[in-house]
């Protein structure tokens, strides 16, 4: 049984509640927007994680980052120090061909974009906060529900790799640890 993260986030502008395991990918989402409520429902069962999370904002733009801050933080709580590190995963959906490619190593990086600026904007910010470097690209596609909705399948894919816990650690610097509060 995994253990249980949770990470509340609450602003002038929005209030955000994850509840998050790694599991098997069972998911409850209540942002208000529906398909963002998909895209993160999506990326949960992709990524073989139990998700639970209640979001509640002023404005599209912060509830999204607010989000994105807040699972992000719940991810880098549940990935594992022996975590086999890497993930690459290219999916097709319709028209869209997107490949992600990460390093849950411990540093943020993140290079895009995808065609939607509120998403582009949800991927950076989770990056930053899940402490993961991802190289997000578009390959092909035109429709922008598609492009997205293959992003967040690829990114779920390569994380349920990249979290496969090895019983080593992938690091020439050995253990690196930094301490969240």
């Amino acid at each position: 049984m995994s253990t249980v993260t949770t990470v509340v986030r609450e602003t002038k502008e929005t209030q955000v509640t994850v509840e998050l395991a790694r599991g098997a990918g069972v998911a409850r989402v209540d942002t208000g927007l529906k398909f963002f409520d998909h895209m993160l429902a999506t990326f949960a069962r992709y990524a073989g994680l139990d998700l639970t999370l209640r979001a509640r904002g002023d404005l599209r733009h912060h509830l999204m980052e607010d989000v994105a801050i807040t699972l992000g933080t719940a991810v880098q709580r549940v990935i594992p120090a022996t975590a086999a590190r890497y993930g690459e995963r290219t999916l097709p959906m319709d028209d869209a061909l997107v490949q992600a490619c990460l390093d849950a190593g411990g540093r943020f990086y993140y290079r895009g974009p995808l065609k939607n600026r509120l998403y582009e904007h949800w991927m950076r910010s989770f990056c930053e906060h899940s402490r993961i470097t991802l190289h997000l690209r578009v390959l092909r596609g035109k429709d922008s529900h598609h492009l997205t909705e293959a992003a967040f399948k690829a990114l779920g894919l390569a994380l349920r790799d990249a979290m496969v816990d090895s019983g080593v650690v992938f690091s020439m610097k050995g253990s690196v640890s930094l301490e969240v509060k």
